[in-house]
């Protein structure tokens, strides 16, 4: 009976002493799995993830802002082709808006090119910002555009200002595009660029760089306006009877080509795919199409800032029109007589005296365009 009782405690010894390895084995894995989403979720080295937290500098109000987290994930297609930067979300814990003084000069992601003096080199505060999204490629698209409707001179007496929106580019071409975006840079001082991938699908991404920069470097203009670089703007059209510079800038004030009801669409091989995990709702609240819109200078930090309180979507235009939604605002439809299209308007003298974008046009067009406009002086 002895011999079978200490052959009981035995047992039961190494079924404890069995137990105990068991969990602190559980605890190291667990300990390690921590880590390793540790170092996944806030190193910068992970694909651009960053983390940012803004702090009120008064110490009067202590509320910590989480800056959500984006990792571009480069998701590769069937034929092996790079195509998508997802975009993972954290939500805030305080949905507040930020003051300006509280900015971090980054943003999102690093920037690679930067113009922070743009707007300083001017005595007086900027009328309008020209936020044009444009790939490296597109440098006859650019010139062209510097030389017509976003030359900073085009207006006399109000001041222009004129930025190129730019990710980077991760092909194989990727060093030689950024060598010559970097010289195009030196040459003319209108090119932003943050570390990102530039894709359609982060085109939201150009955006709030692009919001960003205004809101840190250039916070007194007047007005923005957010357009593309196959676009043609009637610039004097939009300053002199839209925004009227003898006038006291509007606030909290948002136009461009209205779209409302718009439904989601729910074909997946459409880029305009949007997934019911990333919105849910049967239709977007009213928004203006990204060909080109115009807003006050005081709502680029709005936008921004609400933005990041929400889980967004990679139509820029349709995230835009979300964060405004958030704000309690909505755009307001431009005087009857002057149209934002956003599709291509052929040359018409009468028509282009009214209308303030269109389209899908090439350089050269645009240039063509331009001049007819510019010397033509017909009377409607």
């Amino acid at each position: 009976m002895t011999f079978k009782g200490d052959y009981a405690r035995t047992m039961r010894l190494k079924r404890r002493n069995c137990l105990t390895q068991i969990t602190k084995l559980i605890f190291l894995l667990s300990l390690v799995a921590l880590l390793i989403f540790l170092i996944d979720h806030i190193s910068p080295d992970n694909g651009g993830a960053v983390e940012k937290r803004l702090r009120d500098k008064s110490m009067a109000n202590t509320s910590i802002f989480i800056w959500e987290v984006f990792r571009g994930k480069e998701n590769k297609s069937s034929n092996g082709q790079q195509n998508i930067s997802t975009l993972e979300n954290l939500k805030p814990t305080n949905t507040n808006l930020i003051n300006l003084e509280d900015f971090n000069s980054d943003g999102l992601f690093p920037y690679l090119i930067n113009e922070p003096d743009k707007c300083q080199k001017n005595q007086a505060a900027p009328f309008l910002v020209f936020l044009i999204t444009t790939e490296a490629l597109q440098v006859k698209a650019r010139e062209a555009i510097r030389q017509t409707w976003a030359n900073e001179n085009v207006v006399p007496a109000v001041a222009v200002v004129r930025l190129f929106l730019l990710g980077k580019s991760k092909d194989k071409l990727g060093s030689k595009k950024q060598m010559i975006l970097l010289e195009e840079s030196q040459r003319h001082h209108d090119i932003i660029q943050q570390d990102f991938l530039d894709s359609y699908y982060n085109l939201t991404l150009k955006t709030m760089m692009g919001l960003h920069w205004v809101a840190r470097y250039c916070s007194k203009a007047s007005y923005v306006m957010k357009t593309d670089s196959d676009m043609y703007v009637s610039t004097n059209t939009l300053i002199r009877k839209l925004l009227k510079p003898e006038l006291k800038p509007r606030k909290n004030y948002f136009t461009g080509r209205i779209i409302r009801n718009e439904t989601p669409i729910q074909d997946k091989n459409n880029k305009a795919y949007i997934p019911k995990e990333e919105y849910s709702k049967a239709t977007f609240p009213a928004f203006c199409s990204g060909t080109g819109y115009v807003l006050s200078g005081d709502l680029a930090l709005k936008i921004y800032t609400v933005s990041l309180t929400m889980r967004r979507v990679h139509l820029e235009d349709v995230n835009v029109g979300l964060s405004l939604a958030k704000l309690g605002l909505k755009p307001i439809d431009p005087p009857h007589d002057l149209v934002f299209y956003h599709w291509r308007i052929d040359y018409a003298v009468c028509k282009y005296k009214h209308l303030i974008t269109s389209h899908g046009f090439k350089p050269e067009e645009i240039i063509k365009y331009w001049r007819l406009q510019q010397n033509d002086t017909t009377k409607c």
